[in-house]
């Protein structure tokens, strides 16, 4: 299919491309904001969305890169899944980042679509999403006005939507550091390799001795935005990890207990893929094959 008209605009540098969108809102035009364009495109084709104008930062120099900042990492908006895939401070400091940005879709998208894009997307399918709530990461966002920095509890705000505000743009993602003791997994069901998840489950956690000391666990597509499993979270604290072997361990059992708390207080979404109670169900079975994984 062939978009509707709009106006392509290609600022050359992040202070204009501010301006640019901040003079749109003040004249209440409908302007998009590209970057890889992986999933606006598909959109602007089907025209579940039409704009008055695109400005693709496609081209701009920054905010690029991945950073080690000390406490944190820092991923630029701009860099490309693959980069972020390829990045040695990821992979050893954030490792529960490269984990999930592995399955997202295939090379060919991962060599395109952006970090930063798929954040601001806010589909509540999507994989990183989610790891951004399991690592309580901040999303540093700039306008014509300055800086301001939104927790990730507080930026996907629902379907499709995130909290930035007209005229602004994201520069990038603060990603912690959650140091020794932590172990990290992401578990995502999908239908093809290239799919959107059915359910995911972004998990982290900390061995406190022989017990589980904290955990954090975000779910993927269980509601309008990605949401944090915080009954099971609770539950898993002072448990023993559950042991390979032994059906009829009390420890596995309390930790599967656990974990069958994982869909309280969400409102997975029936399409096409799934219905509600099946989402439900895989979101209790992901979740105890995560929090497996990440605790060894």
């Amino acid at each position: 299919m062939i978009p509707a008209a709009f106006d392509y605009i290609r600022p050359t540098s992040l202070e204009e491309a501010c301006r640019v969108l901040a003079e749109a809102d003040s004249a209440g035009d409908d302007v998009k904001v590209l970057a890889g364009g992986q999933s606006l495109l598909p959109l602007l084709r089907l025209r579940l969305a039409y704009p008055a104008a695109l400005v693709d930062l496609g081209r701009l120099p920054e905010p690029r890169g991945v950073e080690d900042r000390g406490d944190h990492v820092f991923v630029g908006a701009l860099t490309t899944h693959d980069e972020v895939l390829r990045s040695g401070v990821v992979r050893e400091q954030v490792p529960l980042l490269a984990l999930a940005t592995a399955t997202v879709a295939d090379p060919a998208v991962r060599h395109r679509g952006t970090f930063g894009g798929s954040m601001v997307h806010a589909d509540p399918a999507g994989d990183l999403p989610a790891v951004a709530l399991a690592l309580d990461c901040v999303f540093v966002v700039r306008s014509s006005e300055g800086e301001r920095e939104i927790p990730a509890d507080e930026f996907f705000v629902d379907y499709l939507e995130s909290a930035l505000g007209p005229g602004e743009v994201l520069l990038g993602v603060q990603v912690p550091k959650l140091g020794p003791g932590w172990g990290f997994h992401y578990e995502k069901f999908h239908r093809t390799a290239q799919a959107w998840a059915i359910v995911g489950v972004a998990a982290a956690v900390r061995r406190d001795g022989g017990t589980i000391g904290e955990a954090r666990i975000a779910l993927t597509n269980m509601g309008p935005t990605p949401v944090r499993a915080r009954v099971t979270e609770a539950a898993l604290r002072g448990l023993s990890p559950a042991p390979a072997g032994g059906a009829g361990d009390g420890a596995r059992d309390q930790v599967r207990d656990a974990c069958g708390q994982a869909d309280s207080g969400t409102s997975p979404p029936a399409d096409l893929h799934a219905k509600p109670d099946y989402r439900r169900h895989l979101a209790r079975v992901l979740t105890y094959r995560a929090v497996r994984a990440a605790s060894g």
